[in-house]
Parts: structure tokens; sequence; C-alpha cells
């Protein structure tokens, strides 16, 4: 097994992560480092890792080190270790709390509700601060009515809001793997969830619901704000995750300008916020 490892500066790396999931849709592992620098990496056999001259054009100026290494034959194993259960806690009084939770994980009697996400199929797992946000502003709102996941990933959010009492959900992605890995994900946690194929910034106008959920980077919620949902639809409810703290002023001014939207709520974790969003 290889491992292959990215640096940037905090400063690119909103940047570097969006195209390198590009590449590496399966998502990637994130740790800080000292001196203000983020390693993004990457796992898999010789000649399935995305190509070093890609990796280059990826991280372009920004580049600060790329290496490759390899790792024991158990690794798939010690992986696991990486992947621990997320507990959202209850927000609204008398609500659930929710857990989120590699398979190879047992449940637990707790009153939560309980997800079961293979954190090998596609990015969100849960365990980023950006998922973890929205899952925290999504159980802060009553539930009820359609609900589209835009980057719906492993489908994380959507199954949530799907156990949670919303319905339909539906979710989009780029990526066939999310696609797949989401419907197979709802099935695993007995919701229906369907997901199509969707590129926010080659298909148009995406379609929405009444309550949307926006886990993306700036530059594709910009994207949304700008060319807004299919037929004029404007969500009532819209939670924006992805961010860096310092971007969340920009995008809750850009769906306010553009849809009329207004700022409920904020919540950060570490580098990170997430919008809840109002009509």
């Amino acid at each position: 097994m290889i491992r292959l490892a990215l640096r940037v500066h905090r400063a690119d790396a909103e940047l570097v992560l969006a195209e390198l999931l590009e590449l590496a849709p399966s998502g990637v592992e994130e740790r800080e480092l000292p001196g203000d620098v983020v390693e993004y990496a990457v796992y898999g056999a010789p000649g399935e890792l995305p190509a070093l001259p890609d990796l280059q054009a990826v991280a372009g100026n920004a580049l600060v080190e790329i290496t490759t290494e390899e790792i024991a034959d158990d690794w798939h194993e010690r992986w696991k270790a990486f992947h621990r259960p997320v507990a959202i806690p209850a927000v609204r009084p008398g609500g659930p709390g929710l857990r989120v939770r590699p398979p190879w994980e047992p449940p637990l009697d707790d009153g939560m509700e309980d997800l079961v996400i293979d954190p090998g199929r596609a990015f969100g797992t849960g365990a980023h601060d950006t998922t973890r946000l929205c899952l925290e502003l999504l159980l802060g709102i009553e539930p009820g009515g359609p609900v589209a996941d835009i980057g719906c990933g492993s489908g994380v959010l959507g199954i949530a809001a799907a156990r949670l009492g919303f319905g339909p959900v539906f979710g989009l992605d780029h990526e066939q793997e999310s696609v797949d890995a989401t419907r197979q994900n709802a099935a695993v946690n007995g919701v229906e969830m369907d997901s199509l194929r969707f590129d926010l910034l080659l298909d148009g106008t995406a379609p929405a619901a009444p309550t949307v959920l926006a886990n993306l980077v700036r530059p594709l919620l910009l994207a949304v704000a700008r060319t807004g949902f299919r037929d004029g639809l404007v969500p009532e409810t819209l939670i924006a995750s992805g961010l860096l703290a310092h971007e969340a002023d920009e995008i809750a001014d850009a769906f306010s300008t553009a849809m009329g939207l207004r700022e409920a709520r904020r919540v950060h974790g570490g580098e990170w916020a997430a919008l809840l969003l109002v009509r």
C-alpha cells in the first residue's frame, strides 16, 4: 500500500482540497502540521493513485511538498483506527442526537439516531468539521418536507435528514462513485434517498427543495448563489458549509443578495464555519 501526501499552506488549502477531490473522490486524510501547513494524503495500491503531474497541476504555485511512502500491508486494518464514531448531541429540546459510525463499530443503545457510513466509499463520514457542523445545524431545525443534498459525497447529510423525518430526500454529486455510495449507504441505513450525477459548474441550475444542504467549497457555493436553482426556486432553509471561518461573511452576503436568504445561525469548528440561512 502507498501513502501519497500533498502539503500546502493553510491559505491555499481550500483550493487544493477541492481540486484534489476531483482526482481522489473517495476522500482524503487531512492533518494540521506546524508552520500553518496542511497535509492531505490518499492511499492506494501502486497504479491506483493520482499521477504526480496531476498533483503538481492541482497545487500549482501553492505546492509545498509531495511525498510517497510504502506502508505496512495491514494498513487496511490499522486504517480503521482513524475512523471512530462521531456523536452530535441533540440541539432542539426533546429532539434526537446523531451518531455516525463506520460499519465495524457496534451500535450503542443511548437514544441517538444511529447512522452507518462506510468511510472507504466516498467523501464525508461525519468526522470532518464541515460535515459535523452541517449535522449540528440540521438537528436544530424542525424536520419535515423535501431535502436536496447538494454535493452529497457519501450521502451522510441526506441520510441523516431522512432519519430525522425529512422527505423525500435526494442527492446530487458530480462523481458517479459518490452517487453509487449514497445509494448504497441509504440502503444500509434503511432510508429512501435517490441520487443522481450533476455537475454544478457544467450542468446549469441545480434542482432544489425547500431545505437544501450544501457542504461545498467556497467557489461552488458562490456558483450556486450566482446561478440559483431550477425554476427559480428559493429554498426556505439552506445550510451552507465547507467554509473557512473568514469566508462565512462573503457566502452569507452572496445568498442574501441573490436569494434574499438571511443568516439565522452560524457555528464554528476549528478553522471551519457553517451557516443556517432562511427565507
